[in-house]
């Protein structure tokens, strides 16, 4: 017989603004994108469900993903991140590929939000990848930034909707794994 948990997961995007994670998390949730850039002001949840398979294990999981679009201003950064980041069991670090400094800024917003959740399982998202005639970020430098943030990385892109779906399942797959790990005592 099959067992059913439940578990609510949350994650945060993280990055500086304009680095498209509002326009990543309207690509997840309704599979659409609006090039109108609207700044976040404070934080935005965004709620997904989703059932997960265990097989192995004879489990199914019910996911409640509560996704946190998280403030991009600099100055909010150290202020506020008591309020953001409790509770996250994941991190999605974004940055846009046309501008470098904010691949840059990256480990500073990890090292904020750790400071509040501990080291939680995290995604490196080289986001923007559409507007290929101005990038400004090589793989080599996304390569060498995922391995000082101990992240895997994907090339993602809102608009065309490249990669998006994958890694939103791939880290909630992870902190699953995490949350069952720690449920049964591994």
């Amino acid at each position: 017989m099959t067992r059913r948990e439940e578990i609510i997961a949350k994650i945060c995007l993280v990055g500086d603004s304009a680095v498209g994670k509002t326009s990543l998390i309207r690509r997840y949730i309704i599979d659409e994108f609006d090039s109108t850039y609207l700044t976040t002001l404070g934080t935005k949840v965004t709620k997904r469900e989703m059932v997960l398979h265990y097989s192995e294990q004879e489990c199914e999981v019910d996911v409640k993903l509560l996704i946190f679009d998280i403030i991009g201003e600099k100055g909010f950064r150290r202020l506020l991140r008591e309020a953001f980041f409790q509770g996250a069991s994941g991190l999605m670090a974004v940055c846009d590929v046309t501008r470098g400094e904010t691949l840059d800024s990256l480990e500073d917003w990890t090292r904020n939000a750790y400071e509040v959740t501990g080291k939680v399982p995290i995604h490196l998202m080289a986001n923007k990848t559409d507007l290929k005639d101005d990038i400004a970020v090589s793989e080599s430098e996304i390569i060498k930034a995922s391995r000082v943030l101990e992240s895997p990385y994907d090339f993602t892109s809102a608009k065309t909707g490249e990669n998006v779906e994958k890694v939103f399942e791939f880290i909630t797959q992870r902190m699953v794994d995490r949350a069952i790990a720690h449920r049964s005592g591994d």
